[in-house]
């Protein structure tokens, strides 16, 4: 039964588990606080560690850009919110990668009893019982988990990743079109497949400027630049 409650995580497509927490920012409604706001929720190891620590100077780093994209962030560990208060205060003492002077604004709850690591599968017992994994979790404006990631206590995220399926999400969302292998703002995107015959007919033979086939079912559209 404990191993169960450990492994439960919601799936893509499914509506975001809600909850309340105390954070670095205050108490939040989760998701509700976020309506109508992508949300980036993530979870790290442990405060005061070193990758979590070039972690959260990147993404506080970013955070402009996330705005720009309409996107919050909240991060989470099991730690106590004294430990991320003190953790924050140092990392603006610290110096990494041509980032320094950094002031993480955005909220980092305090999960001490893994109420929301076990919510949302980050404690996973094979890589610790006691530490969150580095999972994310891509909540959409309607609280619906479009994307989930996962990486072990070892491994740093990497961030442009991160950015980019926030910006294909949005948009597939906006034109309703499907984004290729290693998509970029810019890129020609591909148009939903043909559902009958005489539409994929209609498609090879038609000439279009804006759009083009590689056969039936892979169809692409130009974005403008």
């Amino acid at each position: 039964m404990e191993q169960n409650e450990y492994n439960r995580m919601p799936l893509i497509g499914d509506a975001a588990p809600s909850f309340q927490a105390v954070t670095t920012q205050g108490e939040i409604n989760f998701p509700a606080d976020y309506k109508g706001k992508w949300v980036i929720l993530f979870s790290h190891p442990a405060d005061f560690t070193p990758v979590c620590t070039t972690e959260f100077m990147t993404f506080a780093s970013m955070m402009d850009e996330f705005k720009e994209l309409n996107t919050e962030l909240v991060g989470l560990s099991v730690d106590s919110l004294y430990a991320h208060i003190a953790w924050l205060r140092k990392i603006q003492e610290l110096e990494w990668n041509g980032k320094k002077n950094i002031e993480v604004t955005f909220p980092l709850i305090e999960d001490i009893r893994m109420n929301v690591a076990k919510q949302y599968g980050m404690i996973q017992p094979g890589q610790s019982n006691t530490q969150a994994v580095r999972a994310v979790f891509v909540v959409d404006p309607n609280g619906i988990i479009r994307t989930i990631l996962y990486y072990p206590l070892s491994t740093g995220r990497n961030f442009d990743e991160i950015k980019r399926i926030i910006q294909a999400l949005q948009k597939a969302d906006s034109d309703n079109v499907a984004t290729p292998a290693d998509w970029r703002p810019g890129d020609d995107v591909i148009v939903p497949t043909a559902g009958s015959c005489g539409v994929a007919k209609e498609r090879m033979e038609s000439q279009d400027e804006d759009k083009y086939c590689l056969d039936w079912f892979m169809c692409f559209k130009k974005e403008k630049k």
